[in-house]
């Protein structure tokens, strides 16, 4: 495993599912780990039971006025962020022809718009003290194929490839890597509120749409927290120096490209 013994790693969306799995294998690791969250209470116990030092950091990407306020109180706490996981996301689903402008704005706000403005903040203190780093920010297969039930969340991480390409340019000579990563079906909390959706628009059984993503993956299976933390800490790591501007499929077969 990779050394991130004196390495501090900021994760949103860090309290649970992915983004604490990605905390607690970057803590294993040896960096310090910043565990961001809007959940207050959820954040300073992630972080307790992460242990290893792991720092909570109440954070809401979505209020994108403070992000900076809050990013640049954090340095002053901890010193400078060596690695970024852009985690924080929600999940929406509706019928293209129902789809709300609250539902649309609030997953626009969270995955792209918040996204965005934390991976800036962070590259410009990155940029600023001159030392690099690596940016990664969490996509999703549904970024990459057409997804008539959930057509804005698709939309959401579209726009997270499209960003994580720019900015790897832009970034690349400055020594700051930005790639993402695409999940497929993970086991995570996210899938109860999927199946419960399921269940009441389109009228199957409760846990029928986890069952039916996890033989549809071509592995067999859905995949676990721990299979994208593992990604998350070699894109960080100097194993993957050579990987810029990439998404990397981690989904069982689903995509492949």
């Amino acid at each position: 495993m990779p050394d991130f013994a004196g390495k501090t790693v900021l994760v949103t969306g860090g309290a649970a599912g992915i983004g604490r799995a990605v905390a607690a294998a970057f803590a294993v690791a040896g960096a310090k780990v910043v565990v961001a969250d809007v959940r207050k209470e959820r954040t300073v116990a992630a972080a307790a039971e992460i242990g290893r030092g792991a720092v909570p950091l109440e954070l809401d990407v979505a209020d994108v006025a403070n992000i900076g306020v809050r990013l640049t109180k954090l340095a002053d706490e901890v010193g400078r962020i060596d690695v970024l996981v852009n985690n924080a996301g929600v999940f929406g689903m509706e019928p293209l022809l129902n789809v709300s402008t609250e539902n649309f704005d609030r997953l626009f706000n969270v995955n792209v718009r918040g996204l965005f403005f934390v991976m800036q903040a962070v590259a410009r203190q990155m940029k600023s003290d001159g030392k690099g780093g690596s940016i990664i920010n969490m996509a999703s297969q549904a970024g990459r194929q057409a997804e008539p039930a959930s057509s804005v969340y698709a939309a959401t991480k579209a726009a997270v490839i499209s960003f994580t390409r720019s900015a790897a340019i832009a970034l690349v000579k400055d020594g700051i890597r930005v790639n993402a990563i695409a999940p497929g079906v993970i086991e995570t909390e996210m899938w109860d509120r999927i199946d419960e959706l399921y269940a009441r628009q389109y009228g199957v059984a409760a846990g029928e749409k986890r069952r039916q993503a996890g033989a549809a993956v071509p592995i067999g299976r859905m995949g676990t927290p721990a299979e994208i933390a593992s990604v998350a800490v070699f894109l960080a790591s100097a194993d993957s120096e050579y990987i810029v501007g990439q998404t990397l499929n981690v989904d069982g077969g689903n995509i492949l490209s």
